[in-house]
């Protein structure tokens, strides 16, 4: 159909905004581009046009930046995952460093210090110690064999979405995330599953045997693979696991669950151990942890570690200070500094996370944390504060959203000398912090590439009293 927008020819791409989007100015109207990078000189068909910007994809290339690189995976451009495979690794830490700046000024609307030039990752590729697949009987077919006259017979896929389209699922051949057995261990169910007649999920109609795949990997090679089945088929439930744990005898752990919700969120799941342990166990440092199919633990174990010894050199302790660690998760920032600290309170929604945290402190013979499940905004008040002392530094680490307002209040109420703010979206990070610079200063700020290949950016922020 033709686009009721012109197409417009030769403009350059200048920069990269939000969310990793490139960016252009047209007449000074802000122009966002899909699949090009600044440097480009491109003709771009506009399809959209708002009151303050319009988006546009490129249609014709002049000329390449010479800040490209070639993509090392057959899957991008398709793939909903490492859209920034194009740009040098050297371009892509240097605008995730420009984002972090330019969003705490333009949101965060306080002084701050120049911040600390951003940590880039020891690895590029085979960096994730766990990855979520989707089957489905649906799976995405590309133009060349939509063109192709024979039929297609096989439509089952195991791998991601793509981008911006739920029902469709990219049959993955090869992915460079997660290292081995990884792979292997995808491609043997996928093959056994489709040999066998076993039918993939359809989510459209809701039925099918197989639906989600997880695969968890842990740097003392333990590995543990959780099948989520839609059906409760036990004969094919048993086939598929047995044939899991014959081929590959390096699966330290087999579970699955099955789900029959219209979502595909596994948190209120029951797992089901089919052989080895119920867990895996990764080490950071001189501590373990206890990662179970439902555990939240950093994907980026290299990373994670850089970033809970920046903590841990931010908050400072004395060993004197009563710690809170809001949005715990299973209590690997507080078990870090555990030893560090008089007290350490953790808080967290999630119920099977506090108890992952609870093991992980035993695990790791830790007595003085105390790890409380509910809902911050409701958990985190005076009455709290009274009875376990109030905080001399509060962590936090919250979801992508931020924090609620009515926790701001809570954590000002508190006045800690320190607040350390670890977050996965800079822009809630700064609308948070702007909350929090009538009565906090930014000292440091240090940005930290968890995810190379993404736009996505990790990024520590230390609070100190005015």
């Amino acid at each position: 159909m033709q686009s009721k927008y012109k197409l417009i020819k030769q403009v350059t791409i200048t920069d990269i905004a939000a969310q990793g989007k490139a960016l252009t100015r047209i007449d000074n109207f802000v122009t966002f581009v899909s699949n090009a990078i600044p440097g480009d000189v491109v003709d771009i068909q506009v399809f959209r046009r708002r009151k303050s910007y319009q988006e546009a994809y490129a249609v014709h290339f002049h000329s390449f930046s010479d800040k490209r690189t070639s993509p090392f995976c057959e899957h991008f451009g398709i793939c909903g995952g490492c859209r920034w495979q194009d740009l040098k690794y050297s371009e892509q830490l240097f605008y995730k460093q420009k984002e972090v700046t330019d969003i705490l000024s333009r949101i965060g609307k306080t002084s701050f210090p120049p911040p600390e030039l951003i940590i880039g990752a020891p690895s590029e590729k085979f960096y994730r110690n766990k990855l979520e697949f989707t089957f489905s009987n649906r799976r995405w077919l590309s133009p060349e064999e939509i063109r192709e006259d024979e039929k297609i017979t096989e439509k089952n896929g195991l791998g991601f979405h793509i981008h911006s389209k739920f029902d469709k699922i990219i049959d993955l051949k090869n992915c460079y995330l997660q290292p081995e057995p990884s792979n292997s261990i995808r491609q043997t169910i996928r093959d056994f599953a489709i040999n066998n007649s076993f039918t993939f999920f359809d989510m459209l109609n809701h039925s099918g045997l197989l639906r989600n795949l997880i695969i968890r990997t842990s740097s003392k090679s333990e590995v543990l693979v959780s099948l989520i089945f839609f059906e409760n088929n036990t004969d094919a439930i048993n086939k598929i696991l047995g044939h899991i744990r014959n081929v590959h005898p390096d699966v330290t752990s087999l579970m699955y669950a099955i789900n029959t919700k219209a979502n595909d969120s596994i948190f209120d799941l029951d797992f089901i151990l089919f052989s080895g342990k119920d867990h895996i166990i990764e080490k950071m440092d001189n501590l373990e942890f206890r990662i179970g199919p439902k555990s939240f633990f950093q994907t980026n174990t290299d990373q994670g570690l850089v970033l809970y010894r920046m903590v841990r050199d931010y908050a400072g302790l004395k060993g004197s200070e009563i710690v809170y660690d809001l949005y715990t998760g299973t209590g690997t920032i507080a078990i870090f500094l555990a030893t560090l600290a008089r007290k350490i309170i953790g808080i967290e929604s999630v119920e099977e996370a506090v108890h992952d945290a609870n093991l992980n402190s035993s695990l790791n013979k830790i007595t003085n944390t105390t790890f409380i499940c509910g809902d911050i905004r409701d958990v985190l008040n005076e009455e709290l504060f009274i009875k376990e002392g109030y905080p001399d530094v509060i962590i936090t680490d919250p979801p992508r959203a931020g924090m609620h307002p009515d926790v701001v209040k809570s954590i000002l109420l508190a006045y800690p000398e320190k607040i350390i703010y670890v977050s996965c979206n800079p822009a809630t990070q700064a609308r948070d912090i702007n909350l929090l610079s009538q009565q906090y200063e930014i000292t440091r700020i240090q940005p930290v590439d968890m995810f190379p290949q993404t736009y996505h950016v990790e990024n520590l922020v230390l609070l100190e009293k005015r």
